[in-house]
């Protein structure tokens, strides 16, 4: 399983999963998450230069299964988003670590971060469910 847990990356409790690299996070949804939903048919991301709180729905994903919403992990300002996911939007289901990003945030913050799990907290919290 920790092929599909990668180290360098901190998680949520929620499935998204957050590459901090100074001041900028780039954001998606783990492999847990893509596998629990199924084929993706559809995403919906923000705009960008929105402003988000840790916390805020910031986009919808739909597989065949269910419609999951999209949570931020930390509060800051949406400076990227992956449009190519609308069009694309089984990427997240193939390639959710990479080409599958979903949205890149400045942060208000770097403190913010410090609340997001490990790897190792998120493969115990994965296991538990």
């Amino acid at each position: 399983m920790s092929e599909k847990i990668p180290a360098h990356l901190k998680y949520t409790k929620d499935h998204e999963w957050a590459l901090v690299e100074g001041n900028v996070a780039t954001i998606g949804i783990t492999h847990h998450a893509q596998d629990a939903l199924g084929e993706v048919v559809f995403v919906e991301l923000p705009a960008k230069n929105k402003t988000l709180a840790k916390g805020d729905t910031f986009g919808v994903v739909e597989s065949i299964k269910a419609v999951s919403d999209l949570y931020s992990p930390i509060n800051g300002k949406v400076l990227e988003v992956n449009n190519g996911l609308v069009d694309e939007p089984g990427k997240t289901n193939s390639d959710p670590y990479g080409s599958a990003w979903m949205i890149k945030v400045e942060l208000q913050n770097i403190a913010d971060t410090a609340e997001l799990l490990s790897a190792d907290d998120y493969k115990k919290l994965v296991e538990s469910l």
